[in-house]
This record gives structure tokens, sequence and C-alpha cells, in this order.
């Protein structure tokens, strides 16, 4: 198994002469029903991936296949499921699809089965869940729990804020909540005071994630919850349980109720299939419809083994995001939900996206010439129709669209307007937006404000209705197609340093020893 530079591969120079050589496939000209029904995938939980609407024809796919083959993407993720270091920047392995089921060997470390290791914390958490739902925990005055408030940030808030706000409807609908949720994650007072004047202190418990014991926001803010607690008249051991890794501060504390593991092989951004998410989400819901989202995940990481783009939509996904970003030369993609319960999705895919593969440098540490991750943003439909809809049907970027969409809502109220409901003219905006970037719309005379380009590519993935099983596949779809991507690439999509300088300096800021006038200047004037 080789690790090769992308612009060194023999399928980049034909894949670049394709796109310089006059390569013309009028994507608005061929989209019709045919091309429609043709040109999609299955994916696990239920969902189908659409590319009807991609700038991709026969001469592309193949050499797409070619890419894959080339740079042996389904090795590498073998190689990963197998424990060997993928993350070479911090020379770690790569475990979070071991955290949703078994898909190779046991990985041993240090004579532990970690796979063994990542069911027990399951069993343990969930069976905790089960104690707090069933009144055998309480809170520090002898009162049941009703609500849970996590206190993390980056992968620590978004990933678990956003499945917890994926799966708040669901949940409300199958009568299966169990426990209302929040979550205080800015440094910000402002953050956790807002969070904490909104809930009932007696009855609330709460998670504090760190995988290293030393988040300083992380810390500040429990810091904050306990002076709060204390002045309530509560005791914050009998209120407070922790997620970290066995070697931190926060391991076997006394000041905790209980204290459930992770370890360095779960990147923070990959880290919602774990306790991470696991705990706050099977507190909210119930330890069974956690193992539901595991489920679904479990099921897209074992599609994603399959060598056949055409039958693997992650990796088919992650291949085009190639083809547009290096050869067509696209800065940007937008996540487009029409769905308001994936409302905080696209800002967790955000830091997945970036945070994974906006790197300027191979997995050896050698500069590359070519582009890598690009920018992501997004909110739901029909929200974003009405913001930032207008750059992208007629800005002079054309940005690559990823639209997510179901057929029915997750509650059954709805209102009918104009002989339809509020969730068909949800679907109509969908559709009709994938035709209007696709097609666009041409003005006789000079009226050329009112003209749409067209050209604009997108994508969809669908489904009847989001559930833990399809949330659990639709997130595992996305975190593969970032590793296929990153293995494209060759670059360590695993680590980030990017977020360490200003968590270095802001430390010297705080000591008053910066050695640098211009941050000095800055603290003075920030009043520091």
């Amino acid at each position: 198994m080789q690790y090769t530079d992308f612009d060194k591969t023999l399928v980049y120079g034909k894949l670049g002469a394709l796109a310089r050589g006059g390569w013309d496939f009028a994507f608005t000209r061929e989209l019709d029903a045919g091309r429609v029904t043709r040109c999609q995938t299955p994916m696990a939980g239920g969902l189908r991936y659409s590319w009807a609407a991609k700038a991709v024809d026969d001469r592309v796919l193949a050499l797409l296949n070619e890419l894959a083959d080339e740079q042996e993407l389904i090795a590498k993720y073998r190689a990963l499921l197998d424990g060997e270091i993928l993350n070479t920047g911090e020379s770690r392995k790569v475990l979070h699809h071991l955290l949703r089921g078994q898909l190779s060997k046991a990985v041993m470390h240090g004579g532990r089965d970690l796979g063994a290791f990542y069911r027990a914390e399951l069993d343990r958490f969930g069976a905790f869940a089960d104690a707090v739902h069933g009144g055998a925990i309480k809170g520090a005055t002898g009162r049941a729990f009703s609500t849970v408030v996590q206190i993390g940030i980056g992968g620590s808030d978004l990933g678990p804020r956003a499945l917890y706000l994926a799966l708040e409807n669901w949940a409300l609908a199958q009568g299966t909540r169990k426990m209302r949720a929040a979550f205080i994650s800015n440094v910000d007072p402002d953050d956790a005071s807002a969070v904490l004047a909104g809930i009932p202190l007696e009855e609330t418990l709460f998670v504090l994630v760190s995988k290293s014991g030393t988040t300083q926001e992380t810390l500040a803010n429990e810091l904050f919850v306990r002076a709060k607690l204390k002045a309530a008249g509560l005791d914050p051991r009998k209120q407070l349980v922790a997620v970290t890794s066995e070697t931190s501060p926060l391991a076997h504390n006394p000041g905790y109720l209980d204290s459930f593991y992770i370890d360095d092989f779960i990147g923070g951004r990959y880290s919602a299939s774990s306790a991470v998410g696991g705990v706050v989400l099977s507190l909210a819901f119930g330890a069974g419809v956690f193992r539901d989202f595991l489920a679904g995940a479990h099921e897209a990481d074992t599609l994603a083994l399959n060598p056949k783009p055409g039958e693997n939509a992650a990796m088919l996904d992650a291949l085009i995001g190639v083809w547009e970003r290096n050869f067509l030369k696209y800065p940007a993609t937008a996540i487009l939900p029409y769905s308001q319960a994936l409302c905080r999705f696209p800002a967790h895919l955000q830091q997945l996206d970036m945070e994974s593969n906006g790197k300027r440098v191979n997995r050896e540490g050698t500069p590359v010439s070519y582009a890598t991750g690009p920018l992501v943003f997004g909110e739901p439909g029909t929200n974003g129709q009405h913001s930032f809809y207008q750059m992208l049907h007629q800005g002079a970027d054309i940005i690559p669209l990823q639209f997510v969409g179901f057929l029915e809502s997750q509650r059954a109220e709805d209102v009918e307007l104009d002989g339809s409901v509020s969730q068909t003219k949800l679907r109509a905006n969908l559709a009709a937006q994938i035709v209007a970037f696709a097609k666009g719309q041409t003005v006789a005379g000079a009226n050329r404000n009112k003209e749409f380009p067209g050209g604009r590519p997108s994508s969809l993935i669908y489904g009847r209705q989001l559930s833990p099983a399809s949330l659990g596949a639709l997130l595992a779809h996305y975190e593969n197609k970032v590793m296929f991507q990153g293995f494209v690439w060759n670059i360590n999509s695993f680590d980030q340093e990017g977020v360490q300088l200003g968590k270095v300096l802001t430390k010297k800021v705080l000591s008053k020893a910066t050695g640098d006038d211009a941050l000095d200047a800055y603290s003075g004037m920030l009043g520091i």
C-alpha cells in the first residue's frame, strides 16, 4: 500500500487533461427524468444518494474509479479499521468506527481489546441512564433528574448538540424523550448564565466533557456551574458526571457522580458515537435510541467498504467532491438540509470537514501543491432561501450544494394552506431549488438581473423520515466521505494542529508574558 501525493498519481494528469481539454458536459441540458432515476445510489438507514444534478458524465466517473483504485481507498480504510497508525501527526490509531461495531480483527493496544473497552463503556453509560430514568440515581435533594446539560466545546459540543436537536422532535412524537437537554460551550459567561437561568438546578444533571481534562473553556464553565450549584445549596458531586480519558485529571475523581471514558484514538470531531455523545443522548432519549443510532452508523461504515464507487455512496460523494474542488476549481460547498431537525448539522459538518481536511501539508508534513478541503457552510431550507441563496443562484462563484430531505416530518402536526400542507411545501421547495440551480432561467432583453445562469451542481440525500438509524447513517456518510477525500489528497484528516497556536498565545496573554508587542497592544485594547 502506497501513500502518494494526489498530483503524483497517473489519474491526476488524466483528470486535469479532461478538465482543460474542452470537456463539455452540460448537465443543465442532460438533467431529465431518466438521469434523475438512474443517477442514485442506496445508502444505509433507508437513505439514498442522488448525484443526477452533478457535473459528471461517464468519462469523469471512469477516471474517478481509476482514482479510487490508484489511491487504494478501500485498502487504506481497512488499514484504519485494523488499527494501523493513520493519524501520523500524533502517532495514533483512528478508531471511531469501532465505537459502532466490529468491522475487522480485534484491535489491541497495551494488551487491551479496544473494541471490548468501547462496548463496556457503552454498557456502563447505558445502565447509568437507565438508573437515572428509573429514579435510582437522583439529585442532591433527592429529586428526580428532568434535565441534562452538557458542558463541552468543539467536538464535545457540536456533534452531540446537532444530534440531540435532530432527534428531539422524533422522540417527542414517539414518546421516548426522557429528559430535556441543553448545552454550554462558549467561554463567554453569558452562554452559561442563559442556560442556567432556564433550567431547574435541583433536577439537572451536568455532563462535563473534556478528553484531556484540561480544556480551558470547559473547565471555566464547570467552575461557573459548580458555583451556581453551591449558591443554591446543592452538592455538585451529586449532580455532575465526567466524560474524559482514563489518564486525565478528571478520571476516577470523587468530585463526580460517575465518570465515563474514551481514549486518544477517538478524535473530538469524530466522538459523537462515543460517550461524548452517548451519555447525553442516552439520558435524553434512552440507551436503546442511542444504540439504534449506532446501528445506522455501523451499516453505513459497512457499505463504505464496497470497492465500487457506484455502489458506495460515501466514496462516490467524496470522489465527485475532489473533481469539483481540484479540477472544476470550486472553492466551497454548502450543506442545505430541508429539515429543521438538522438545524445544527451544518455547523457540525463545518468542523468535521474543515478541521479534518483544511490542511496544506501531506501526511508526512511536506507541503502539497493542490487544493484540499473546501470551505463549508450551510443553513436549513427554507430559511437559507431567504438569506444566502441569492449568491448561490447569481453570484460570480459556483458553489456545489449538498441537499438533505425527507418525505415525512418527525411529528404529525401540520397545517394546510392553498391546497397543500407545510411538509409538502417544504419538499416542493427542495425539488424546485435543485432544478432552478441546475437549469437556471434565460431572460430576453436587457433585464439581466432576472437571469439565472444555471449550471450550479447539487447532490441530494433523501429518505422517508429522520430517525435514529437514518441519522447515524447520515453522520457516518459524511465522516467516511471526509476520510476518503483525505486519502485522495494524502493528508492526515485526523489531527487538528490549527487549533493549537491560538490556545498557546491565549495562555501567554493571560500570564502577562507574551513577548510580542502587537499581541500586547491588542491585549491592552481589549482591557486585559
